[in-house]
Formats: structure tokens, C-alpha cells, sequence
């Protein structure tokens, strides 16, 4: 069974970019980053997705990454699915940081209860067949609009959404060119998905 070992982003600095990880969310080995030049101009493509279980959670998240630098690009709020927000790294990632509940049920704390990396795929299904060929297996699927694998040993759930959907759902123009500045860490790897995004060989 395929799973996903790590998320690691190519940053300008790594130095700056594993301070600014470690005081905004305190995530373990899943989120790596190493040195990277690679151009790229405006939306690249994917967001990272924090799922936590109640507001107060949402909101001491967020304060911690706009303390650390980050930026806000969709302030938190109340919404018909639930509560959240999305921040811009420092590097340059999107971080939505949300809960599906509306109220809170206890105080808050820092504890992540899933991280997803969203996809941005111009071509729904045919990455879908892309990835099951490549020995994932389908969790939820909504049509050509949404893909969410089943990947019950991996500290990281991997789904896909349409690259204008998934940007306007980020809050930023889906307008971007060069490096998605992405890779995914897998025991299935390496190869390169349908919009370019790179699995390599887990190092443990």
C-alpha cells in the first residue's frame, strides 16, 4: 500500500523556513524542507491543510503562524462547512488551517488532528487514474471535482482538486508558472504525477 512518508518544501531558506514551522505548528518529520532556487511566480499549484477539532484551535494556530511572519491571505471565520483560514508562509506555501466544527468544546490547544495536501489538478480524473495506477487506493471521490485517497499508515492524506477551485478556495488568483517547489516523500516512488508534481524515493 502506498503511503506518503513526508512532505518536503523547497525553500530559499531552510534555516528560517524549519524556526518559522516549528513556532507556527510544531508538525514532526512529515514537513521537511531543503535549499531551492527554482523559479516560480504566483499560485504553485497545491495547499497544505491542517484539520483540527474546534475554533479555539483554528484560531491559536493561526495567531502562532502570523506571530512567526506568516501573512494572512483569507481571515478566519464562520462558515457553512465549518470554521477557518488560510495563512501564506513566509516560503511562500499556503496553510489552510480549519475545523469542521462550529463551536468549541473544550479549551484550546495546538493539537493537529490531520494534515492534507491538496493537489491542483487541470484534469481531475485523469490524475486519479494517474495515482491509482500507481497503487493508491480511492477514499472519496466527487466527480471531477474532488479526490481524496485512502492512506491509513501515512502521517500526511493526499487529495485532489481543480487547480482554479483549489485556488479560489485558497483565496488567491490561480494564475502561476515555473517549480511547484513540492515533493513528496513515498515508499512508491519516484515519478512525476500528469501536472508535474515529483514523489521520490522516502530516505528514512
Amino acid at each position: 500500500m502506498a503511503s506518503i512518508t513526508s512532505v518536503t518544501l523547497e525553500v530559499a531558506d531552510p534555516a528560517a523556513a524549519e524556526h518559522f514551522y516549528a513556532a507556527a505548528f510544531g508538525l514532526g518529520p512529515e514537513l521537511r524542507v531543503r535549499g531551492s532556487e527554482e523559479p516560480t511566480t504566483g499560485f504553485r499549484g497545491f495547499t497544505l491543510s491542517l484539520t483540527v477539532s474546534q475554533p479555539s484551535t483554528v484560531n491559536a494556530l493561526v495567531d502562532s503562524a502570523l506571530e512567526a511572519g506568516a501573512s494572512s491571505v483569507k481571515p478566519v471565520t464562520k462558515s457553512f462547512w465549518g470554521y477557518g483560514g488560510v495563512v501564506q508562509a513566509p516560503d511562500g506555501t499556503l496553510w489552510k488551517i480549519a475545523s469542521s466544527a462550529k463551536k468549541d468544546k473544550g479549551p484550546a490547544t495546538r493539537e493537529i488532528d490531520r494534515v492534507v495536501l491538496l493537489l491542483g489538478a487541470e484534469d481531475v480524473l485523469a490524475s486519479k487514474r494517474f495515482y491509482v495506477d500507481h497503487g493508491l487506493k480511492v477514499g472519496k471521490s466527487f466527480g471531477r471535482k474532488y479526490v481524496e485517497f485512502d492512506l491509513p499508515s501515512s502521517p500526511v492524506t493526499l487529495a485532489l482538486y481543480g487547480r482554479s477551485a483549489l485556488a479560489k478556495d485558497a483565496g488567491v488568483p490561480p494564475e502561476g508558472t515555473g517549480s511547484h517547489r513540492i515533493v513528496l516523500g513515498s515508499d512508491s516512488g519516484p515519478f512525476t504525477d500528469p501536472d508535474g508534481f515529483e514523489w521520490e524515493k522516502a530516505s528514512h
